[in-house]
C-alpha cells in the first residue's frame, strides 16, 4: 500500500502540544506511533483503530488512554490522512 500524505489540523496541534506540556510520555509515544502508522495504513495498527459511524466520509479513532482518542479522516482518493484531534473522546467537544 502507498504512503499517505499527512495533515495535522491546528486543533490537533494544540491537543498534542497540551499532551507534551503535561509530561505524559506514554500518551506522546502512542501519538508518535499513530502518526507513523497512519501514513502507511490508516485502517489498522495499534490503538484499536475504529471507524466512527454517523459521519460523512471515513472518520477513524484510536485509543490513546481511557478518556482521549486520536481522531483522523482518511481521503482515499487523495491518498491523504487529516488528523483532527488528540484530546477528548471521538468528536465530543
Amino acid at each position: 500500500m502507498g504512503k499517505y500524505r499527512l495533515i495535522v489540523t491546528d486543533n490537533a496541534k494544540r491537543d498534542i502540544s497540551k499532551i507534551k506540556k503535561s509530561g505524559n510520555r506514554s500518551d506522546l509515544k502512542k501519538i508518535e506511533s499513530f502518526l507513523e502508522e497512519i501514513q502507511t495504513d490508516p485502517r489498522s495498527g495499534t490503538g484499536h483503530p475504529e471507524q466512527l459511524k454517523n459521519f460523512d466520509g471515513e472518520v477513524w479513532s484510536r485509543k490513546i488512554n481511557k478518556k482521549d482518542r486520536f481522531v483522523y479522516m482518511v481521503f482515499e482518493d487523495k491518498i491523504l490522512v487529516t488528523v483532527v484531534r488528540a484530546l477528548g473522546h471521538d468528536l465530543d467537544k
